[in-house]
């Protein structure tokens, strides 16, 4: 697998695709059900798709159907259940990658897109990278609508400085500002339900094995019971010690308020989050919050896109994909979600200080695959994963966590 150049100092970002089936067009009009998890705090940003794409097609009538659950655990369960059951949505979310190749390519229920981009110009300005997220050597299989970077450390400069630290820039520099954190009552890093301890153990991977061998334990090039591997659970444990008790009861919001209310020094989470401090919350980058690589991924991009299934009303669909594709799609969704387009030519004024920053690292630095948000990994994979983190949090042996993860590789075809 190919790594992407710009998921080299990040973690993988998520991008919206829409798959359509091979049915008869129909004229536009009549209804496009758009299945999504991008409710509450990030509904904004579908919303304003969503009236863009109905000023261009007044005629259709936009069903709205979202189910909330951070990262789409609530959405994901009830998508298998309409797409197996024969009752697709016309759009669905879905994380580009695995979590789509893997799942609905194999069971060929996705159509080829390669005429689309053809017909829309796209192979001009999406950049050539990205299209390994997107593509298998028989097609193109989805629409990129944003990149979400993963490994982002948060935090409120004010506060720092108030208790003395600085925002550091390996795992052992939180390790040694962590107990003069928690002297003051203040929890070093904020954590939530199982799903957000997933996505920082993979910014913790990413620092410790760095780009190529994290993509080598994607590939089964690097076993998952060997040392170094042992070494990122071992570590990994040690920051949980420095982590809120209450984490499995929050959302990834709560955690994220907890640094804002002064509860806790850092989180690190997906710059989703970067929309929710300044869209929801007011509170705006550089003047009120503060963010960094994750401790030890400097240079390097850890991305994650977001996608569409389905179908029943073809062209209505086609329409939809075309919209989100679009420049002005992709400009009038993605400031309000806190992500960046996917496009190159996009007008970067239209972004805030944190979204001009992470474009950038985004064209210069390393790219990388998200394992908490189904880029580098199968949902077998991540499903069974989901118990080893359980686990693990519960009795921090990283030897029998590192074994539990080598077992799930092999049953989920991921490794020999």
């Amino acid at each position: 697998m190919k790594t992407l150049k710009w998921l080299k100092a990040a973690t993988v970002c998520a991008a919206l695709i829409l798959t359509l089936g091979t049915i008869a067009s129909a004229a536009i009009g009549g209804e496009l059900e758009i299945f999504s998890w991008w409710a509450g705090d990030e509904g904004p940003a579908l919303e304003a798709l969503i009236e863009l794409y109905e000023s261009k097609y007044p005629e259709v009538t936009v069903i709205n159907a979202t189910v909330t659950g951070g990262s789409g655990v609530n959405a994901k369960a009830v998508l298998k259940t309409r797409m197996l059951g024969g009752d697709p949505p016309d759009a669905f979310q879905v994380h580009a990658g695995q979590e789509l190749i893997g799942t609905w390519v194999v069971a060929q229920r996705m159509e080829d897109l390669t005429w689309l981009f053809e017909e829309e110009g796209w192979f001009e300005v999406f950049p050539d990278d990205l299209f390994d997220l997107l593509s298998t050597e028989e097609g193109i299989w989805s629409v990129p609508v944003n990149i979400h970077r993963s490994n982002v450390l948060y935090f409120i400069p004010e506060n720092l400085e108030r208790w003395g630290v600085e925002a550091p820039s390996t795992w052992d520099e939180f390790l040694e500002i962590a107990p003069k954190l928690m002297n003051q009552g203040v929890i070093p890093m904020s954590l939530g339900e199982n799903w957000t301890a997933t996505h920082l153990w993979e910014s913790v991977a990413l620092s410790e094995l760095g780009p190529d061998k994290y993509g080598d334990l994607w590939n089964g090039e690097l076993s998952w019971t060997s040392p170094e591997v042992v070494g990122v659970w071992e570590l990994f444990g040690e920051i949980l010690e420095y982590t809120n008790p209450d984490a499995p009861s929050l959302s990834w919001q709560q955690a994220t308020d907890m640094i804002v209310e002064g509860q806790a020094a850092f989180n690190i989470m997906g710059d989703w989050a970067s929309g929710y401090l300044s869209v929801t919350l007011n509170v705006q980058p550089v003047t009120g919050y503060g963010w960094a690589a994750s401790p030890g991924t400097e240079g390097m991009f850890m991305a994650l896109s977001d996608l569409p299934v389905g179908s029943p009303n073809r062209d209505n669909t086609i329409a939809w994909l075309k919209t989100i594709g679009g420049l002005d799609g992709q400009d009038s969704f993605n400031p309000l979600k806190g992500s960046i387009s996917a496009r190159i030519d996009s007008d970067l004024t239209k972004y805030d200080l944190y979204l001009q920053s992470a474009a950038s690292d985004y064209q210069t630095g390393q790219i990388v695959g998200s394992l908490a948000h189904g880029v580098v990994a199968n949902e077998r994979f991540m499903n069974d994963f989901a118990t080893v983190m359980d686990i693990f949090l519960a009795n921090k042996d990283a030897r029998a966590a590192a074994n539990a993860a080598h077992i799930v590789a092999i049953q989920s075809g991921m490794t020999k």
